[in-house]
């Protein structure tokens, strides 16, 4: 009788122990490139520099799960970008996992996470940008850097609650960024869903997103940013595939100032000559209203890219952008345009790990 106990009580204890099986993930990429690029100042001429992340950002990050019983698991993700060619933060100075911060659960109805991700809709469109949201030389996150105007989407969001589901194809999501001021639940709040749907060579995704400023007064009126964005793929075969997007966006300003508006437009192509060598080409244009002197500005980008391995690729990249009515244009979502126009290139390496 005392075997038979012994021998449940082993055997409760490892399933226990299997049931809470977890583990931890280290990954990360590294990406540095020396690109040139024109009009790089005011007073004009060029520079040649080295940068990081010209084809994604440089990161490392900690993901985790613990396995808690009948399909449940606790997940967490802590995730930093950092500049490869200085060894700085890749965003604000001072926050140490800029890019993901957060803790969550994930089963069956999908994944639930909370504190510091990226938004619903940078993660739904993300797919449908040839560049991948490339810094060189990509807009689908904002585009232009045209006289201060940038008109793009949510990207990181801090004191966040995300969902996100996936449903025989369709693929469903959800977001609410806390403001944090006393006195209203609008005031610097963030909300956003999505819907995608996937089946053989077509895939689309649409998504939703308001982002409310600080009102000056706790309470009154402040600005609204309001984002639409409609994306769609299709693979016409193994080695090439189409890629189209729109932006709506409209902030209307707590002043009573005209509305900033703009309709953003993208396509472009994917085609692999090899398992290892592709070439992309992707057209971005911006159509800005409710200006007296509209840039209107437009980018015609080309990456070639070879992959030394499943971890590790080459990489070419260059990219026009062109301004009208002489307003100022840059290649980068991050640096500002000091002449109408603007021509770069960029050598790359990139691995993962």
């Amino acid at each position: 009788m005392q075997k038979k106990l012994l021998a449940a009580a082993i055997l409760t204890a490892v399933s226990g122990a299997a049931a809470a099986q977890s583990n931890v993930t280290v990954y990360g990429l590294i990406d540095t490139g020396v690109e040139y690029i024109n009009n790089a100042s005011a007073t004009g001429g060029s520079v040649t520099r080295m940068s990081s992340g010209a084809m994604n950002t440089s990161r490392i990050g900690f993901r985790g799960t613990e396995d808690l019983g009948g399909g449940l698991k606790a997940i967490f993700q802590l995730e930093n970008g950092f500049k490869l060619d200085t060894g700085g933060f890749d965003g604000d100075a001072g926050q140490l996992f800029n890019r993901q911060s957060n803790v969550g659960l994930e089963g069956g109805f999908g994944r639930i996470v909370a504190g510091r991700s990226f938004s619903t809709t940078y993660d739904f469109i993300l797919p449908f940008d040839p560049m991948g949201y490339s810094a060189q030389y990509s807009w689908v996150t904002s585009a232009g850097a045209t006289g201060g105007r940038k008109d793009g989407m949510p990207t990181g969001v801090s004191n966040l609650i995300k969902y996100q589901g996936d449903f025989g194809g369709v693929k469903l999501g959800a977001m609410y960024g806390f403001g944090e001021v006393a006195g209203s639940v609008n005031d610097s709040s963030k909300y956003g869903v999505g819907v995608a749907y996937g089946t053989g060579p077509f895939s689309l995704a649409t998504t939703y997103d308001r982002v409310n400023g600080t009102a000056a007064v706790p309470g009154g009126s402040f600005d609204k940013t309001t984002t639409v964005h409609l994306a769609g793929g299709y693979q016409v075969m193994e080695s090439l595939k189409f890629s189209l997007g729109y932006r709506y966006y409209k902030k209307s300003l707590a002043s009573g100032a005209t509305d900033l508006r703009s309709d953003f437009y993208w396509g472009g192509a994917t085609y692999k000559f090899t398992p290892a060598l592709s070439l992309i080409g992707t057209i971005y244009y911006q159509n800005q209203k409710n200006l007296v002197t509209d840039a209107d500005p437009i980018m015609y980008s080309l990456r070639l890219k070879y992959a030394l391995s499943k971890r590790t690729d080459l990489y070419a990249s260059g990219a026009y952008a062109k301004a009208k009515n002489n307003q100022l244009v840059g290649l980068s979502r991050d640096d500002a345009g000091f002449g109408n126009s603007q021509v770069g290139v960029t050598l790359g390496m990139q691995h993962r790990f």
